[in-house]
């Protein structure tokens, strides 16, 4: 009972670790100012240079995954680098606020997927949160509309990648079931790294000739964001239950918001506070009935030290 309190105390501060870390993403993106598949790729990349070596040597002295478990991963690395090459493309037309708030409707997307594929009932207020999420959206989006056009195909793109986001969401706290975070993360790089060179090459996007500000936000970006950031919220995603976790990465865009303010010299308008307010309070209460708790099942099936 004593571990599994200590283990549920470090996946909360993981958690905030993790939503810090991933914050300052958008800042390093716009920084960059790479294309969006070039920033992802050497996202994963520099992380995957850092993580993977370690990953496999912990790997050699555990016991093998399951076939089933394998492609699970597998498939989380491919939905995560298709995400991160929306999500990236979308800060080069929208503002980082604006992109990160977006792509956090991950969490709204988290419980209709939970409700599809796993039959979790859902109550009137996710419903209702739903649909003031969504009410919210149309301000925020639609504070754009006296705006240039491609500020709303950014939007768009950061909207899509919000169904891949939880994709992964889902698809990681089902993988992540007695997996360590870092075998977890290392194995799931490595489809990220191919599906985004692929993308690159099939694009005929340039993978060189870049500033130094431009490599050193790329590397901040994989490390920082990345290495660190995820190999936190994977913990997290091994201990706490992935819908509420969707919900506190809500915090991102908060995060991003305020950093983007000082550093990127960008403000907020009166629509996009309000519309973000909206958008935050539905997926509140859209989550309201899922009160963030550990897993018992992956606490138990995990023999796991924080990373």
């Amino acid at each position: 009972m004593q571990r599994q309190k200590q283990i549920g105390v470090l996946a909360y501060l993981a958690l905030a670790i993790g939503i810090v870390c991933i914050g300052f993403s958008a800042i390093f993106v716009k920084i960059a100012g790479a294309p969006g598949v070039v920033s992802a790729f050497y996202r994963v990349l520099f992380a995957g240079i850092a993580v993977v070596p370690w990953g496999l040597y912990r790997y050699r002295r555990r016991a093998r995954l399951g076939g089933r478990q394998a492609l699970l991963i597998a498939a989380g690395g491919v939905v995560f680098g298709i995400e991160l090459a929306l999500w990236n493309t979308s800060l080069l037309y929208t503002s980082a606020a604006n992109s990160t708030l977006l792509a956090n409707n991950a969490s709204l997307w988290v419980g209709l997927g939970a409700w599809w594929m796993f039959r979790e009932k859902l109550s009137l207020r996710y419903w209702c949160g739903l649909l003031l999420a969504l009410v919210g959206m149309v301000i925020l989006v639609g504070a754009m509309s006296g705006h240039e056009v491609h500020l709303q195909f950014g939007d768009l793109l950061a909207g899509i990648s919000s169904f891949f986001y939880a994709a992964y969401l889902l698809i990681a706290q089902r993988a992540r079931r007695g997996v360590d975070t870092l075998t977890f993360m290392a194995w799931s790089l490595v489809p990220s790294i191919l599906i985004l060179l692929a993308l690159n090459l099939a694009m005929g996007t340039a993978l060189g000739g870049y500033s130094k500000k431009t490599w050193l936000a790329l590397l901040a970006l994989g490390l920082v964001s990345h290495m660190i950031g995820w190999l936190a919220l994977n913990y997290a995603l091994g201990h706490l239950r992935a819908a509420p976790v969707s919900v506190s990465l809500l915090a991102q865009s908060i995060v991003t918001a305020l950093a983007s303010i000082p550093i990127l010299g960008e403000s907020l308008s009166h629509h996009q506070i309000a519309g973000g307010v909206v958008v935050l309070g539905g997926i509140y209460l859209a989550n309201q009935r899922n009160k963030t708790q550990p897993i018992a099942a992956a606490s138990e099936g995990c023999e796991e030290t924080p990373n």
